[in-house]
């Protein structure tokens, strides 16, 4: 039997511009004979030979055959009870050395986005969308692996690259819900500490950018993001956050001791090594309660690429800096200044981001997070650029960012960094630099509305909390 795929959608697969790679890879009902059956189609550029098994055994292995040069690989099977979600099957592969091993298809698993997931993030209301984009360890249908989702609406394709595929852009491309800009895709037998990237086309142009929502990254100047469970680590802090809740600190005296980890202490036998949060949990309490100082403010601790810049160019927003260690380190800390009776208070940097190719600047080719004429986008000062309060999206990542630190972290407080310069479109920028609002202002309204619902839905949410200006 000829297949039915056409030709012209299996080269823009296999160039790396698929759009919807679930049209052609996975399950699919075809006609047969006169009869419904199943066409099931993989991608498999180093296998010479391919079947369709049943997990079970519930089917004969039924032989593939190469329908394109470039490795893609069909087989016909017989119409299955229920619908195709409800069909399982692995593919079995051989490559050229005669080595045969049995893998998941990713294409068979379900979208982990649903259509109210995806309404809510176009909305800009969707306040736990951490638990939904990024890297996130799943178990679908009896089968372990990861769950990747990224907004990137103006992007050709998106694949997901990383050292369980070699980095190959054309194993992995992601399937895009339309219209909503989203990329996701489920795959089998990715581990917690796996690294990744996201390889974003746009036209004849492509960039390898680290997940917006990543929860771990590589110890800069590496820049890849890695799959990491947030869910592991005991609290012994409960006490503490059931108090917190009954607490109005605006009401109350406050004594911040304010640090940079990075240079507060270094290790004794090594000055060129920093001490890790573990370390620093332990020295810092001790002199901050010497001291007599209520809190402790940390700058910024999101993932940023230039030590020199004290976290306040962040990249990583979700992904906690791992300089100092683990994400789990991190938790140890605040928990263990709690204990002590000692709040956290976390620098937070939403009003301007860094030109870094891997990061957020025109992460599918257009200027997504930030604006595109530079009198509204561009810091000249800082070398940076500004989000673009006014876009659902955008304000749904940062707020959703804000509420992250608190839910995940259990920090008590965030100080908002450089609030003058989202306050004002004028600010550092002579006659001719700047774009008035639109009643001819120098306000930045969309900024001033991001920032109340900001304390909305903190406040709302994680009663104790606050924020404070910087």
């Amino acid at each position: 039997m000829r297949t039915t795929v056409p030709l012209g959608e299996v080269t823009r697969l296999l160039e790396g511009r698929a759009e919807s790679p679930e049209r052609i890879l996975g399950p699919h009902w075809i006609e047969w004979e006169g009869r419904k059956a199943i066409a099931i189609r993989t991608y498999l550029p180093h296998g010479t030979r391919a079947w369709v098994v049943a997990p079970e055994g519930g089917f004969p292995a039924r032989p593939m055959r190469r329908i394109h040069p470039g490795g893609i690989f069909e087989a016909l099977c017989p119409m299955p009870e229920g619908n195709l979600q409800e069909f399982r099957y692995r593919i079995r592969v051989m490559d050229a050395r005669g080595k045969v091993t049995t893998v998941e298809d990713p294409y068979r698993f379900p979208p982990f986005l649903t259509d109210y997931d995806l309404y809510l993030l176009n909305e800009g209301t969707h306040w736990q969308s951490y638990k939904k984009l990024g890297a996130h360890l799943r178990t679908v249908d009896g089968v372990e692996g990861v769950n990747f989702a990224v907004w990137a609406p103006n992007a050709t394709s998106v694949s997901v690259i990383g050292d369980f595929n070699d980095w190959d852009p054309t194993r992995h491309p992601m399937r895009k819900h339309i219209p909503a800009g989203f990329w996701e895709i489920f795959i089998p037998g990715v581990r917690e500490g796996a690294m990744y990237k996201y390889r974003v086309r746009y036209g004849d142009h492509w960039e390898d950018k680290s997940d917006p929502y990543g929860f771990y990254a590589e110890v800069p100047p590496r820049t890849a993001s890695i799959v990491w469970n947030l869910d592991k680590y005991e609290w012994h802090d409960h006490e503490w956050m059931e108090r917190r809740k009954q607490i109005n600190w605006l009401e109350q005296p406050i004594s911040i001791y304010e640090v940079h980890l990075g240079s507060w202490r270094r290790r004794e036998s090594d000055p060129t090594q920093w001490l890790n949060y573990r370390e620093l949990a332990h020295q810092l309490i001790d002199y901050v309660k010497h001291m007599g100082y209520t809190h402790i403010e940390v700058l910024p601790l999101g993932e940023h690429p230039l030590s020199a810049s004290w976290g306040y160019q962040t990249v990583g927003y979700y992904a906690v800096t791992s300089r100092y260690g683990r994400p789990e380190d991190f938790m140890y800390f605040v928990d263990l200044c709690h204990q002590h009776g000692i709040g956290v208070i976390l620098d937070w940097v939403p009003a301007h981001f860094p030109k870094d190719g891997h990061g957020l600047r025109r992460f599918d080719g257009t200027a997504l997070y930030e604006h595109e004429d530079p009198r509204q986008g561009e810091h000249k000062d800082w070398g940076t650029l500004i989000f673009n309060y006014g876009r659902y999206e955008v304000r749904n990542f940062l707020i959703s960012n804000a509420l992250f630190w608190l839910d995940k972290y259990h920090v008590d407080g965030l100080r908002i960094d450089a609030v003058a310069s989202m306050l004002y479109l004028d600010y550092s920028r002579r006659d001719g630099e700047w774009i008035p609002n639109e009643y001819g202002g120098r306000e930045n309204l969309k900024a001033i509305a991001f920032l109340k619902m900001l304390n909305e839905q903190g406040h709302g949410q994680f009663p104790g909390g606050f924020t404070t200006p910087g």
